[in-house]
């Protein structure tokens, strides 16, 4: 850790010392101030800037070595409000990146621009606030559970500048005052848990002392490598936010077996620096809160408000230590009338960036804001720079999808949670949209249903098809009808066989062939007609064989009918009878089977 860190410190040193030297201005006084209590490192600097050139001065450069500006998340400058204290006025002075010639390669320069120009003689005094993340690295970088987080910062003592400094000075101030060590220069004291360097004086243009602090910190790194907020505008009152978090606890990582009976009975030893909970401070009248992830709901979470804030206090299913990772949601609503305005014709949703979590660091934020669909004109307004693009989404009762504005920035940190602006235009009679397709929807379904009850669905009476049918229903009715005639001719020889009385069986015979006879006659022409229609081809030949069945199933009936009187009136006797009708019986029974299997077969067809 210290030989490859210092070499680079080295080599930076001898870049900078090579450059070229901006003699116009002057730091006066410069007073800076580290905070490393938490994984975020702010660093606060006071300007006092002299013109001491001949020439007005408008704007003042700013110079941060390479390798820390990978890691600067936020960057602003506003006035000295006094107690040198940044109070984040809303007039900060605008900072842009430069590239000013004849300097060394190993630096990043931004330019302040100046309110009013200095004047010779002049002087202005400004804060400098800026924020960077994963620059605290633990060492060492893997601890057991009842390991203490320790952790190394690297800076220069003296304030990196292109110019001359007059009188400057330094405090790191650290989570705990336990500090395992810290380079030691001249004017170096503790006090308590804040060192300070300095003051030093009249230092030429990039002056650089490398300083190494390693210290304690119990603090968890709760760190979202991706964040993705759906903002959802609803005219009917309602802005409903979903946040989706991927977090990992990116703090010294746990080596060794995790006991959770250690850490149940002490849980602020055997883990100090895990991360137990989180607050997310959720905009005032928030409403239908939840906290849940893949499993489902998490019940560990407390939700209390009051007419300033609402805080919704989360808990992992389980300690995060170094290396963990976890994934959840949190979602809630909002009262429409708080967050959405018109101005100048247009509609504008107000409402902030970042994460409701301020103990979070985010790699990749994506914000997505879902506007009703119909909207048109839609511009945005953000406080910094963000990669912008449009989608479409689709929800129930759309069309066309609704637009989506998504917003997108990289390493963001709580102080990027400032308001920002979706301005579109929208007709307040597409309001009514959704609940004209649903009447109209609801309206057609009952006609199409009184429709279909109205409506006879059946084969049409003049077509082919249904003459047919027709036709068929008049065969099978003639059929059955014969079918009954034969079952009287079994019910006569049944009583010829009780009472002997033959002529009253001569007259059931008569009768049965006088209807057969007319029964014959009904139907050929109804055979004609199938044998003519080309949509009775398919049944035509089964009909065909069951007239024939049945024809032969009559004359096998009459000719046991015959055989029967006839033994009846020679007074043979019943075993007699019996022996000259089995055959016959026999085959009417075969016959009879077979008839009927038609009949049931030509139905299904």
């Amino acid at each position: 850790m210290g030989m490859g860190s210092r070499l680079d410190l080295f080599l930076l040193t001898i870049a900078i010392l090579s450059g070229t030297v901006l003699s116009d201005l002057i730091l006066f006084k410069v007073d800076r101030r580290v905070d490393l209590t938490s994984q975020v490192v702010r660093v606060t600097s006071t300007l006092k800037v002299e013109n001491d050139g001949t020439n007005s001065v408008s704007e003042v450069l700013l110079a941060f070595p390479d390798n820390q500006v990978k890691h600067l998340a936020y960057l602003t400058v506003t006035p000295n409000e006094g107690k040198g204290k940044s109070k984040h006025s809303a007039n900060s002075f605008p900072v842009e990146v430069v590239h000013p010639k004849d300097m060394p390669p190993a630096l990043t320069f931004y330019s302040v621009s100046l309110p009013k120009a200095l004047g010779k003689g002049e002087s202005s005094t400004f804060d400098v606030l800026a924020v960077f993340t994963h620059t605290l690295r633990p060492f060492p970088e893997k601890i057991t559970q009842a390991d203490i987080q320790l952790l190394v910062f690297q800076d220069s003592a003296y304030f990196l500048s292109p110019y001359a400094v007059r009188v400057q000075s330094l405090s790191v101030k650290l989570p705990d005052a336990r500090i395992e060590s810290y380079t030691k220069l001249e004017n170096t004291k503790i006090h308590g848990s804040e060192i300070k360097y300095g003051p030093y004086e009249n230092l030429p243009p990039f002056s650089y002392s490398p300083i190494v602090v390693h210290f304690e910190s119990k603090q968890p790194f709760a760190v979202a490598q991706e964040l993705v907020r759906e903002i959802e505008i609803s005219h009917w009152g309602n802005v409903q936010v979903t946040e989706l978090y991927n977090l990992n606890h990116g703090g010294a990582e746990i080596k060794g077996e995790f006991s959770r009976l250690d850490y149940q009975a002490r849980p602020h030893i055997r883990g100090a620096s895990a991360l137990r909970n989180l607050v997310a401070r959720l905009p005032p009248r928030a409403r239908s809160v939840y906290y849940r992830d893949e499993i489902g709901n998490i019940s560990t979470s407390h939700l209390w408000g009051d007419s300033k804030k609402t805080e919704l206090e989360i808990e992992p299913r389980y300690p995060m230590f170094g290396g963990w990772r976890t994934s959840f949601t949190i979602g809630y609503s909002l009262p429409l009338q708080d967050f959405l305005f018109q101005s100048e014709g247009k509609r504008f949703l107000n409402i902030t960036f970042g994460c409701p979590i301020n103990d979070v660091v985010i790699d990749t934020l994506i914000v997505k804001v879902v506007l009703p669909e119909g909207s048109s004109d839609i511009s945005v307004s953000t406080p910094f720079p963000v990669k912008q693009s449009h989608e479409t989404k689709l929800s129930h009762l759309d069309v066309a999808g609704r637009p989506v504005v998504v917003l997108e920035k990289n390493n963001v940190v709580p102080e990027h949670n400032q308001y920002f602006q979706v301005y579109y235009k929208f007709n307040s009679l597409a309001l009514l949209r959704e609940p004209l397709m649903l009447i109209s929807g609801v309206f057609f379904l009952f006609v199409a249903c009184i429709v279909y009850m109205h409506a006879d669905l059946s084969i049409s009476k003049s077509s082919a098809s249904y003459l047919a049918k027709l036709q068929w229903d008049e065969v099978q009715s003639i059929i059955n009808r014969c079918l009954a005639i034969h079952d009287k001719l079994e019910v006569s020889l049944r009583d010829l066989s009780r009472t002997g009385d033959a002529q009253s069986c001569k007259a059931a015979r008569k009768a049965a062939d006088a209807s057969l006879k007319e029964l014959t006659k009904e139907l050929k022409p109804l055979l004609g007609f199938l044998q003519s229609s080309q949509q009775a081809a398919q049944i035509l030949p089964k009909v065909e064989n069951l007239v024939a069945k049945e024809k032969d199933l009559q004359d096998r009936l009459l000719a046991k009918h015959s055989t029967v009187v006839d033994c009846y009136e020679k007074k043979y006797g019943g075993k007699e009878i019996e022996n000259r009708v089995a055959q016959h019986q026999q085959k009417i029974n075969a016959l009879r089977q077979e008839v009927d299997d038609l009949l049931d077969f030509i139905d299904e067809i």
